[in-house]
């Protein structure tokens, strides 16, 4: 177990390597000792950051935020596939917060979930975390209470857990994808937390876009290098559609499950939020020349991060000829339609939509008492999280879900403790190989799932745009 980039005589790399590399120096967690054991000390606690770029007069320049051990991102959390990972989360916030590990698949009481898998944890609590993570890839770690505020104040960061053979690369980069909502002091437009218009429409969607912390940091790289890029967004609601100028980079893993590396999609890689990507990126340019990483919005493409070419002589004169693909994980990928077990997930609600009344903790209530409920959205007529689940499944059981996305809004749907697979969109079977734990629906648009039930449990499925989920957006499932 380690919470820092491991030995690099300990990996496949081409040339000295520099282990994951962050746009800022993030400090490894305290590592406490009980008995003969060690388990690592994160803290939510308030903190400080340069979200609008290094100044001299730090205090003056820097945005009041919420960060595990205070920093932002939170530290970066790095295992072995297969090795256990222990963690004490200490609250020194305000209020309640917990621990969700995004996308892993770990033992339900780990997830993280308050009110489901565990209690919240008060202001000046702890609670241990014991992860056994059976997957390779990368993933993300975040509140799950209050989380549309907790997360949008900054409470996020990386887990990696590395492969046994990884493939061969000069550098791994970490590349966290945010959007902030500030006022004209920068500091975050606290007043906001909670709007409903947010809400019923896109989500809380921000002014000022960073990546690990920084509005468009720069990476010194070397033509002829070969690097492998991790992309999270963790943005409360911002999607984002991402290339890298002048380059053609290779994709080899979707929320953290390889796929056959391919190139990017000719619009570029969409991440929704919660979603996670990882690329092998050949550095081809000229030396002394400038790239940037990508997103394309409405007015055009602009720039998140830069990739700064040093000048002088390229480290290789072409492309590594070492092979990509990574190592497949122990997915269970045997669907069985003619065994399983289905549900219909019906998605109404938002702004223009067609939802005019909803159970809410028991009780059938008219869109106006909704609202002043603070709901706005409803899975089959249930805003919240309903007491009943949608489904229960035997442990090994086939489970098909059917969303229906009846409103005018995207949706990012996360499914906790699994993966699984699309298996026909807008009543057309498809032939999806991808593994995923975050799906992007489109507005109208209809979509099968399906995947192993092979985690024990209560798991929860909702919206990943997460001022959705805190208007209704949420449901769960239990395997027996």
């Amino acid at each position: 177990m380690s919470a820092v980039p491991s030995n690099p005589t300990r990996r496949r790399l081409l040339r000295n390597a520099c282990g994951i590399a962050l746009a800022t120096v993030v400090p490894a967690p305290v590592v406490i000792a009980e008995g003969d054991a060690e388990r690592l000390l994160l803290e939510a606690r308030p903190g400080r950051a340069a979200l609008r770029g290094p100044a001299r007069d730090a205090s003056a320049s820097q945005t009041a935020i919420w960060g595990y051990d205070g920093q932002l991102p939170g530290p970066l959390l790095r295992v072995r596939q297969g090795e256990p990972l222990r963690l004490r989360l200490r609250n020194g916030l305000p209020q309640a917060t917990s621990v969700h590990w995004h996308g892993l698949r770990i033992a339900n009481a780990m997830d993280g979930v308050a009110g489901l898998t565990q209690e919240a944890i008060p202001p000046g609590g702890h609670f241990d975390y014991d992860l056994l993570p059976p997957d390779a890839g990368s993933y993300w770690y975040h509140p799950h209470q209050q989380s549309a505020e907790q997360l949008a104040r900054g409470l996020y960061g990386a887990l990696v857990v590395e492969e046994r053979e990884p493939p061969a690369v000069d550098r791994d980069l970490l590349l966290i994808l945010d959007d902030w909502r500030l006022d004209e002091d920068g500091q975050l437009d606290l007043a906001s937390f909670g709007n409903l218009h947010d809400a019923a429409h896109g989500g809380r969607l921000g002014n000022w876009p960073t990546v690990n912390g920084v509005n468009t940091p720069g990476f010194a790289v070397r033509a002829g290098e070969r690097l492998r890029l991790r992309l999270i967004n963790a943005a409360n609601a911002r999607i984002f559609r991402v290339d890298i100028e002048g380059h053609e980079p290779t994709l080899i893993a979707l929320d953290g499950q390889p796929v056959v590396p391919r190139a990017l999609p000719a619009e570029g890689q969409w991440l929704a939020p919660g979603q996670r990507a990882d690329l092998i990126l050949d550095c081809s340019g000229e030396p002394a020349a400038r790239a940037a990483l990508r997103t394309h919005l409405r007015d055009g493409p602009h720039a998140m991060a830069t990739f700064d070419y040093a000048a002088g002589r390229p480290l290789r004169d072409g492309p590594p000829e070492t092979p990509i693909a990574l190592p497949a994980n122990p997915l269970a990928t045997r669907i069985e339609p003619d065994a399983a077990v289905s549900a219909a997930l019906l998605m109404q609600g938002g702004a223009m939509g067609s939802l005019r009344s909803a159970r809410y903790r028991g009780r059938e209530l008219p869109m106006r008492e909704l609202v002043g409920q603070g709901m706005v959205w409803a899975f089959n007529g249930e805003a919240g999280l309903p007491e009943s689940p949608l489904l229960r499944a035997r442990r090994g059981q086939t489970v098909l879900i059917d969303i229906a996305n009846d409103n005018r809004w995207p949706h990012a749907m996360h499914l906790h403790g699994h993966h699984f697979r699309v298996l026909a969109r807008d009543g057309r079977a498809v032939d999806e190989a991808d593994w995923r734990d975050t799906l992007l629906m489109a507005p109208g648009e209809r979509v099968q799932i399906g995947f192993v039930a092979d985690n024990p449990g209560k798991w929860v499925l909702h919206c990943h745009m997460l001022e959705h989920q805190a208007a209704g957006m949420v449901t769960w499932l239990e395997v027996a």
